[in-house]
């Protein structure tokens, strides 16, 4: 099949090489068109587009768009879309980690002029390129009709890592979950290789350790991979920050948890342990050290020995 695609950083840029490698015809778009052109040079099914009516006159009716920016660029980008004449019966597809409530509100507002919407959560990283990816995607039936060969390209073993998971929006509150799953399961491998290094008279091996329980044991998995090439890279991991940022998707899993009052004390305590990490000096353990001196005259130290 032949479509489009809008954004071509990380994600958009080897989701575009998987889908040239897999026979689909691309039309790539970026406002930098430094990435376009290294894959027009590299895929002769791949054509570059000069602006977005350029891109939307080179694609067949219906057409089918796929936009990889940043959520808070969709709106924009759609909009634009529209300005270029994108019409009744075109698929407009966000791949990118956007809240599920924006997709129910961009997919009723499209579909007043009969324009298809579809939200598509898009796992995988970097390694998705090789690998594929696991995609999580909502909307309705037409939508799904009209991009399902991509999505058998892009996805993991053989075409079965993709799903239609419901209508506008299931695609991105899956992935939103998933992600918030994501923090609670890093946040448990994290906790337990600081336990077992703080227990200095055992003098642990944590790279032997995790290439141990690769073979196995019942955490085996994908982010344990990681962690064991990391460690034998560099064992105490030196060279890293312990700041970690957090794409947002964490903070609506907890929002939404409330919302529907289900407990998800895990996910939801990996979240703040991120908001934990950016602080060198938590007021908060100061208020607690204040009120430990106070009532029992615990021996606290002094900001001078941080």
């Amino acid at each position: 099949m032949k479509l489009a695609m809008i954004g071509l950083g990380r994600m958009g840029g080897n989701m575009v090489k998987r889908l040239a490698g897999g026979g689909h015809e691309i039309v790539a778009y970026d406002l930098d068109p430094a990435p376009g052109a290294a894959l027009a040079a590299e895929f002769d099914s791949v054509t570059t587009a000069s602006d977005l009516p350029d891109l939307l006159a080179q694609l067949p009716t219906p057409r089918v768009v796929w936009i990889m920016v940043p959520h808070q660029f969709v709106d924009g980008t759609i909009q634009n879309l529209r300005d270029a004449g994108i019409e009744a019966g075109d698929l407009i597809i966000d791949g990118g980690n956007s809240n599920y409530k924006e997709g129910q509100r961009r997919g009723a507002a499209l579909a007043e002029d009969g324009i298809l919407f579809a939200d598509c959560g898009t796992s995988g990283g970097v390694w998705g390129l090789q690998n594929g990816y696991s995609l999580m995607i909502g909307g309705e039936q037409a939508a799904i009709d009209l991009i399902a060969p991509a999505l058998t390209t892009l996805a993991s073993n053989d075409g079965k890592g993709w799903g239609h998971m419901g209508p506008v929006g299931s695609g991105h509150f899956v992935k939103m979950v998933h992600n918030g799953m994501e923090y609670g399961m890093m946040q448990a491998f994290a906790e337990g290789f600081e336990l077992m290094k703080a227990k200095e008279e055992f003098d642990l091996d944590m790279h032997q350790i995790a290439r141990v329980w690769q073979h196995g044991s019942v955490v085996s998995s994908w982010l344990l991979d990681l962690t064991a090439d990391a460690l034998e890279q560099d064992g105490d991991l030196s060279s890293l920050s312990d700041w970690m940022d957090d794409s947002g998707e964490g903070r609506w899993t907890a929002t939404e948890a409330i919302d529907l009052a289900i407990p998800t004390p895990v996910m939801t305590l990996a979240l703040q342990m991120r908001f934990r990490s950016r602080q060198r000096d938590s007021f908060a353990g100061k208020i607690v050290n204040a009120q430990r001196a106070g009532f029992g005259g615990h021996a606290i130290k002094p900001a001078s020995e941080d």
